[in-house]
């Protein structure tokens, strides 16, 4: 009879158990948050106007209107003269030494692209003009209606994106923005866009290529600020910059996480000053590059030009930066911090997480223009 009981005893137990278990409420599982939308930078690339040439002329309402309603970095240079040096530093670090626009410059150095695709973000570089995808010659349609040129295209002078073809693929004709802007998983978390000469407000294409003139075409230099040529280039450039900006805030990508638009030149103007090679002004800060007296500044043809410079720094002048951003300053924010294209490049490495490439690790000299991304 013990046995019988104590078994009916554990029967019991059981049961009780059992039922416990039954009506216990399992516990929640913890939920991980959702990863933050990734951020989007684009940069629009124009070429050879002054900060004094721009904001407040009449000719580009529509930059103006942007810097009223967004941000201007009010003292940005230029790194250094002339243009290719500029667009190498913007996404390397460094001029590295070169001073000049000859097309068969090639860099072997570490660069935006290294940093990016080594944590994984996606990037790309949309050249107007540009014939076909991963194009690598120096111009288009040629050397005397340069509409395209590889100066304005950093990329393909870096040894270790011209000899890849998936990274080749990755820079493409402008026209090809469109579509990747349809949604977020295409569109690159880091943009380049360089207009063509006639759009950038750089010039020199006298005769038509497009028919119908959408390319721009005709573009004649301007000879003095505002002068007739000078005063079309700036209204080419102006609608260009409200087209790529009216379709970048209409993208998926603007409306999700962080997204922000620079839209810089690259140097100051151009009026024939032979003390600085040309240039208005020398200016320059952050890491500008020091060159010593007596040295002898090199044409595109890989040859000395005639002029000397007298020594110190060679830096590429006041420049217009205005900043757009989705989540940050608004309101014709004015920042007086110096800025310069490391800066620039700071900045995305800032916000990506990259580490810094050259001179854009120097905080002594160069701030990453973060600022600007915060309300």
């Amino acid at each position: 009879m013990k046995n019988l009981a104590r078994g009916a005893l554990v029967a019991l137990l059981i049961l009780l158990v059992a039922a416990s278990a039954a009506g216990a409420k399992p516990k929640p599982k913890h939920k991980p948050k959702p990863a933050a939308p990734a951020a989007h930078l684009f940069v629009i690339m124009l070429e050879n106007h002054s900060k004094s040439s721009v904001l407040g002329d009449q000719n580009a309402p529509y930059i103006n209107s942007l810097a009223q309603s967004y941000a201007v970095a009010e003292n940005y240079y230029g790194v250094t003269h002339p243009s290719e040096p500029n667009y190498v530093a913007a996404i390397s670090g460094s001029n590295w030494f070169v001073n000049d626009d000859n097309p068969a410059n090639r860099f072997n150095h570490t660069n935006i692209v290294d940093q990016l695709e080594a944590k994984k973000l996606t990037w790309g570089a949309y050249m107007e003009s540009m014939p076909s995808v991963g194009y690598t010659g120096d111009f288009w349609p040629s050397s005397g209606s340069p509409l395209y040129a590889s100066k304005h295209d950093p990329f393909v002078l870096f040894d270790d994106i011209r000899s890849s073809p998936t990274r080749l693929a990755r820079i493409k004709p402008y026209t090809d923005l469109a579509t990747d802007l349809q949604k977020i998983s295409t569109t690159p978390n880091f943009v380049w866009i360089s207009p063509n000469q006639c759009h950038d407000m750089h010039g020199g294409v006298y005769s038509a290529v497009a028919p119908d003139g959408s390319d721009g075409t005709p573009c004649p230099y301007g000879s003095t600020k505002d002068d007739t040529n000078d005063a079309a280039l700036k209204q080419k450039a102006d609608a260009f910059v409200k087209g790529a900006v009216t379709e970048i805030m209409a993208s998926p990508a603007w409306k999700s996480g962080l997204a922000a638009i620079f839209i810089i030149t690259d140097e100051n103007d151009f009026t024939n000053n032979a003390a600085t090679d040309g240039w208005e002004t020398a200016d320059g800060c952050c890491d500008s590059p020091i060159l010593p007296p007596g040295y002898q500044f090199i044409g595109s043809n890989g040859q000395p030009d005639g002029h000397v410079w007298a020594g110190g720094t060679y830096g590429g002048g006041l420049i217009p930066a205005v900043i757009v951003t989705n989540k940050g300053r608004t309101g014709g924010y004015q920042s007086q911090v110096p800025y310069n294209h490391y800066s620039l490049l700071a900045t995305v490495e800032t916000v990506f997480g990259l580490g810094y490439l050259a001179n854009a690790s120097d905080r002594q000299q160069v701030q990453p223009m973060t600022e600007f991304l915060t309300k």
